[in-house]
């Protein structure tokens, strides 16, 4: 009893530990994990992560105790079923997630265990005696005899994703040596400062979160103007539309302040700033013009008195 309570104790202290340390958490699913995988993934994640395993009841167990000082631990609780562990990290969340699912290795399919993805079997020859032929037809597979061996006519899918691999099936592929599943790690869960999320979220690029953030914010602030209901994103908005009310009732009244008297007097007395550099302006052009085709005569006259060389056409 003195060991198991030490063992106990000694594991609590370890999770306390690392919850203290580190500020994220990813929520592993470790199914068909063998020890030698799971050392070869502590190896690589050295360093900049920890995973910790441990049996569901002793983790909650714990998780329940650290909840008086850190209530924000239950959102961990839900998560903790099936065959789970824990990686902690401080590290970036996108690098870690792909360190934890780089490490996976081919399987042969089992009779029995659910398939991941679906299971297809290529065509081609299979390289097996005539005498098996009966067993390709029973599972539905198509064949013809080439060279003396049986070879599959067409691709076939045989399993699909998330159905149970019957025996037959089974023993198929292993006769075909075709390792359709690969196994490693998965993320159910990720934990980071007090919240939890899927492991999807990491996907979001940060342009998308900010063209949300703006239908939000431009949302918020039509919905504030319909209901003259002032909001932080809508009062600039509401400054303005009234500024531009003060004004219009300046223009129709006698009130007016130094800002607006200018704008007055030009609507009363528009000659008195109508532009004169635009007429300049414009001006200059058509001398510089009239100019130019002088110059281009004289240039021409030129162009001919040192063609002629002082001759007539008949000299």
């Amino acid at each position: 009893m003195g060991g198991k309570s030490a063992t106990k104790a000694g594991y609590f202290d370890k999770l306390k530990g690392l919850l203290e340390e580190y500020k994220s958490i990813f929520i592993v699913t470790v199914d068909n994990v063998s020890s030698q995988q799971m050392h070869e993934i502590r190896s690589s994640m050295r360093g900049n992560s920890v995973v910790l395993m441990g049996k569901n009841t002793m983790v909650r167990r714990a998780l329940k105790t650290f909840m008086a000082d850190s209530p924000e631990y239950e959102r961990l609780l839900p998560h903790v079923k099936g065959n789970v562990g824990f990686v902690f990290t401080n590290s970036d969340l996108k690098e870690t997630r792909e360190k934890i699912l780089a490490n996976r290795v081919a399987a042969p399919a089992r009779a029995g265990a659910v398939a991941p993805a679906d299971v297809y079997i290529p065509a081609g020859n299979t390289g097996m005696e005539p005498g098996k032929t009966s067993f390709f037809q029973a599972l539905g597979v198509p064949t013809k005899i080439a060279r003396g061996t049986i070879e599959i006519t067409t691709d076939l899918k045989l399993v699909e994703a998330g159905s149970k691999v019957g025996a037959s099936e089974a023993t198929l592929l292993n006769m075909l040596n075709i390792s359709p599943f690969t196994y490693g790690m998965g993320i159910s869960q990720i934990y980071d400062q007090g919240q939890t999320f899927d492991v999807s979220v990491l996907d979001i690029e940060e342009s998308q979160l900010l063209k949300a953030f703006s239908s939000a914010i431009t949302a918020i602030t039509s919905i504030s103007l319909a209901l003259n209901y002032p909001t932080l994103p809508s009062v600039m908005h509401s400054l303005v539309n009234g500024y531009k009310n003060v004004i219009s009732v300046a223009l129709e009244t006698e009130y007016e302040w130094e800002a607006i008297s200018e704008l007055k007097d030009r609507i009363k007395n528009p000659e008195n700033y109508a532009a004169a550099a635009p007429t300049a302006a414009a001006a200059a052009p058509s001398g510089g013009a009239a100019e130019a085709p002088k110059e281009e005569a004289k240039d021409e006259e030129e162009e001919q008195s040192d063609e002629d060389m002082g001759f007539g056409l008949f000299d």
